[in-house]
Formats: structure tokens, C-alpha cells, sequence
């Protein structure tokens, strides 16, 4: 069966049923419809929290289709509770984009799913509708002060660097001039749209820790500079009060369940490549104020929404992991290895031995923040057993890491029970969590400092305009903001089809966008768009529905 079929037939429970199992009554529940319902805020115990232990779930570099993340996240979360431990999976929204486009939804794969998986993937409970309002809601704003001849600012257009939002693949929206018509129809200026996983009030619901943070954090957005050089923020346009009220309900943590009937908490959807890439804090604390154990993810592989995970979330939500999974598939290690995409699912142990560097370089990456990381072999149904065993003994070889076999695509629960033993191992043994680099660094040296360290690159070269962006973010005082890369996910380098684990590389940093209200800078590396576009033949093609409703082809 594909993903949505198993989905579709399996038994779903009422979620008042689901939440009675972390203990919530129902009273405090608030349900969007028979599957799904909201967790208010007063349910996070701060107290509780900071006993709980947090694994997280990264990966190697991956293919194009994902490496499984969120399957292994949610197969470790069954795998724990098979052995015994009140554990809960907190994981991040679908967007759209991906859904529609090429790599799919985010709700797991095989029998390691959480569901209902075709509201999850869709619509959900509209925190994406909500962001996106709130976010569009500034820019109607900024341009009705521009328009205003009695209350403008004296905002100069050109500097204007707030865009639209919209949760699509629309390459087409990149680059637009609006405003044309007439006087009445708003001044002409260049601007364009953001996908809304990458838009900063994405990256503010889940980096604030409650609804006073949220306004503050809305408040304190940057939107360009006046005439006379001043910088503007939305605060000075009386936003965020109005944005905030459309977010009161996004706000909250969202509860589903697992295939197997467990709960699970789903909040907040930015991507790993172009924003941080991790779920809300306020998720993340829900569940660590639910259950002993919470298995979360960052997005992409682990010199993307790790390192901001660790380096962003962290410092924000006074988070520190017990425990990080780097998951691996040995058709990804083929990849890196020179397989061609048409022969990674072929046993091909010279291109796993040749591709290996690539797992070895996040591994040696995990180490630098303090963590011997468990890798978790993603197992296909095409992975030979000789390339399981020669990968487990090269992992083993490099200082006892431990690589386990994670079968919860096919299994579930339990083909994770060895992973789940290897992870409590791993969260009993002391591990010293220790941030990349300083906030308070320059802004160039924390650049560094992550481009050199954890992708491996040499010469960083910027261009005028990132320079004449740095001076902007100097000039209002933002410098010591953490770091944000918008960096491909194909490759440590900038270039997508450079392979394995290259090092001595050039990094070009093209702009800066200034993140104020998020709380962090990010530099544009490369050809790097945050706005993405569809494939030749997007998924939406082989997508239908019925005349009773019943949905296919969804992934």
C-alpha cells in the first residue's frame, strides 16, 4: 500500500481519547473536529520541562525525495514507548509548497505516520492561513503609509524590504512591480513574495515562548528606512496588536496522533534551507511538559536545521538536547558516492564506501557541539546486507559511534525498539552542549565561523550589496543577532552538485535579509531563493479526488 492508503485505513481514534493519555482533560482541550484539537498555553510546566529529555533527529545531506527524518522521528517515538518510556513525537507543519511540488508532505512514510495525514498535509488547522494573513496584513500597511498624504511616515519605497507571502511554489511571484493603475491604486515599487515556511512571522510563532513575546516580536520587525535614513519597524505602523490577534489560535500547539495511537504534537513549518528549519519552542516545551521523552527534528541535513536548531532555538528557548539521531540511508550515501539518481536504489557498495565522507563530515559536526550522535540507518527494501554491515563498522570505527537499523517505514514501533534502547544509551551517557559560536561575534566572524566549521569552506566573498547590507544592520544595532544561512540542502558547498564532503570551497554571500523581530540575520548564499519554484512534473499532477471524497496520490 502507498502512504495514504495505509493512512486511510487505519484506526483512528477520537483525540479526546488521545489527549486523555498525556493526562489533558477535556475542558482544556479545544477540538477541530474528531482528529485534531489545539493545546492551550498554560498547559506548559517550565518545572517539567527541564527534567524531560530531548532528542534530536537530523540527517546527512539528502536526495531530492528526503531521507526520512520525520518517518525515523516518529518510528523512534513508537520504538520508546514499545520500551516502556512516555515519550511524544513533536514535529514541524507541512507547507503546500513541497506537497504539491516535489518532495511531498511531512507526516512520515509506511507504518511510522502520524495522522489524520490528509488534513495534516493540507489545511491542517490553518496556522499557514493565519501566518500568511498576518504577514500580508503588514504589507497592506506599509503601502497604505506610503499612499497616506496625513499620517506618512516618509518611508522611502525603495528601501521597503518586507514582502507577500503565499504557501506555493510560485517562482512567477519572485520578482513583481505593484502598485500600477493610477494614483489610487498605490505608489509602484519592486518588490515580491516569500514562500510563507520561509516568511519571518513563520519564524517568529516559533521562536516566541508566548503571546506578550509574540507582540513584542511582531512589533520589532524591520520594514525599511525612511527618507531621512531612519530605520522603520512595524511597531511605528501600530501592527502588531492586529497581527497578533490573527495569530492567537496559530499560537497554540496542535495534537494528532500516530498510526499506532500515541500522541503526537505538530507546530509550526519554517524550512531548513531558507529559514530555521525547526518546530515552535512553544511545541517543543508542550511536549516536554507532557511526556519524559520528546523526539523532535530539524530540517535537511544536519549543517542546516541543526545547526540552527542548536545555535537559534536553543538559545531562545533555554533548550539543551540529551541526544541527537543523524539518520543515514545507504541510497543517499550512493548518491554521494557518484550514483546517478536513476541508481541509488541499486546495492552499490563502492558507492556507499565512496559516499561515506559525507555522513562522516556530520558526524564530526555533531561532535563540535558536543554530541557522540547515534546514526539511524533509514532501511529500503533494496539495501543489502553487506552495505548495512560495512556501514555499521565504519561508524563503529570512528570512535564508537553506534549506527543502528530504523525499520519503522515497514514495522513501525517495533523495527525501532534497537534504535530507541541505542537513544536512551545515548541520553543517560553526559554530553556537553555547547553553541557553534558567540552571538555577541561580528557578524562576519559568525559566518565564518559556521561556513568554515560545518560546511567546510575556505574563501566567503561578498558582494556589494551584502556589504552595503551589513552596514545597514551595523547602523541599527542588530549585529549581534545568530545566524540564519539560506543555503542549498543539496550540498556542504553553495553548488547543488557538489558532492560528498568537499572542503576549501568559495561561499558568496549575495544579500542579507535582517530577521529583527525572528531575532536573527540571513545571508542569501548563492543562488538561493526563498521562493521556490515547481518541478517539470509537479506532484499535483497524479493528485484527484473522487465523488465521495476519497483523496489519492497525496505523498
Amino acid at each position: 500500500m502507498t502512504d495514504l492508503e495505509i493512512a486511510q485505513k487505519a484506526l483512528i481514534r477520537p483525540i479526546s481519547e488521545i489527549a486523555s493519555k498525556l493526562g489533558i482533560s477535556q475542558e482544556k482541550l479545544e477540538p477541530y473536529g474528531r482528529f485534531k484539537a489545539k493545546l492551550p498555553l498554560d498547559l506548559i510546566d517550565e518545572d517539567k520541562a527541564s527534567n524531560a529529555k530531548l532528542i534530536l533527529v537530523t540527517a546527512m545531506t539528502p536526495t531530492p525525495a528526503g531521507e526520512g527524518k520525520t518517518t525515523v522521528s516518529i518510528g523512534l517515538n513508537e520504538g520508546l514507548i514499545k520500551i516502556g518510556k512516555n515519550s511524544i513525537a513533536v514535529l514541524r507543519e507541512p507547507s503546500l509548497g513541497p506537497v504539491f511540488g516535489i518532495k511531498g508532505g511531512a507526516t512520515g512514510g509506511g507504518w511510522s505516520q502520524v495522522i489524520p495525514m490528509e488534513d495534516i498535509n493540507l489545511h491542517f488547522t490553518g496556522d499557514f492561513a493565519a501566518i500568511e494573513k498576518a504577514n500580508n496584513l503588514l504589507s497592506a500597511l506599509i503601502d497604505n503609509n506610503i499612499q497616506s498624504k496625513t499620517r506618512n511616515l516618509g518611508i522611502d519605497p525603495r528601501t521597503v524590504v518586507w514582502k507577500r507571502v503565499i504557501d506555493m511554489n510560485d517562482r512567477s511571484l519572485r520578482y513583481i512591480v505593484e502598485g500600477l493603475g493610477g494614483t489610487s491604486d498605490g505608489v509602484p515599487r519592486e518588490t515580491g513574495f516569500n514562500i510563507t515556511a520561509a516568511s519571518e512571522v513563520m519564524a517568529i510563532l516559533c521562536l516566541c515562548t508566548d503571546l506578550e513575546d509574540l507582540k513584542r516580536r511582531l512589533g520589532n520587525i524591520f520594514v525599511g528606512f525612511t527618507y531621512d535614513k531612519k530605520p522603520v519597524y512595524a511597531r511605528d505602523l501600530k501592527a502588531e496588536g492586529a497581527m497578533a490577534i490573527l495569530l492567537k489560535d496559530a499560537l497554540k500547539p496542535n495534537l494528532v496522533q500516530t498510526l499506532e495511537g500515541n500522541p503526537a504534537i505538530i507546530h509550526g513549518g519554517p524550512f531548513g534551507n531558507i529559514a530555521q528549519g525547526t518546530n515552535s519552542i512553544i511545541g517543543t516545551k508542550m511536549g516536554l511538559s507532557l511526556a519524559d521523552y520528546v523526539v523532535t527534528e530539524a530540517g535537511f541535513g544536519a549543517d542546516l536545521g541543526a545547526e540552527k536548531f542548536l545555535d537559534i532555538k536553543c538559545g531562545y528557548g533555554n533548550l539543551k538536547p540529551d541526544a541527537v539521531v543523524l539518520v543515514a540511508t545507504l541510497r543517499a550515501l550512493r548518491y554521494q558516492g557518484g550514483a546517478s539518481l536513476s541508481e541509488i536504489s541499486k546495492p552499490n557498495l563502492e558507492a556507499v564506501k565512496n559516499g561515506f565522507a559525507n555522513l562522516e563530515r556530520h558526524i564530526q559536526n555533531m561532535q563540535k557541539f558536543g554530541f557522540k550522535p547515534v546514526v539511524a540507518i533509514n532501511q529500503f527494501v533494496n539495501d543489502s546486507e553487506e552495505e548495512i554491515s560495512w556501514l555499521k563498522q565504519a561508524c563503529q570505527e570512528l570512535g564508537g559511534i553506534e549506527a543502528v537499523v530504523s525499520d519503522g517505514w515497514a514495522n513501525g514501533g517495533n523495527g525501532c525498539t534497537d534504535l530507541a534502547q541505542a537513544v536512551v544509551k545515548a541520553v543517560e551517557e553526559p554530553s556537553e552542549f555547547k553553541p557553534l559560536y558567540d552571538w555577541n561575534s561580528s557578524v562576519k566572524e559568525k559566518i565564518r565561523t559556521i561556513a568554515s566549521e560545518i560546511y567546510g569552506a575556505g574563501e566567503i566573498q561578498y558582494s556589494a550589496k551584502a556589504l552595503r547590507d551589513l552596514k545597514s544592520i551595523e547602523q541599527i544595532g542588530l549585529s549581534n543577532l545568530p545566524i540564519c544561512m539560506a543555503k542549498t540542502q543539496k550540498s556542504f558547498s553553495e553548488n547543488p552538485n557538489e558532492l560528498g564532503a568537499p572542503t576549501g570551497f568559495k561561499l558568496n554571500v549575495r544579500e542579507f535579509e535582517i530577521a529583527a523581530g525572528a531575532g536573527f540575520l540571513i545571508p542569501i548564499i548563492g543562488k538561493m531563493m526563498r521562493m521556490p519554484g515547481l518541478p517539470e512534473v509537479p506532484a499535483s499532477e497524479g493528485m484527484d479526488i473522487d465523488k465521495n471524497g476519497v483523496i489519492t496520490g497525496l505523498s
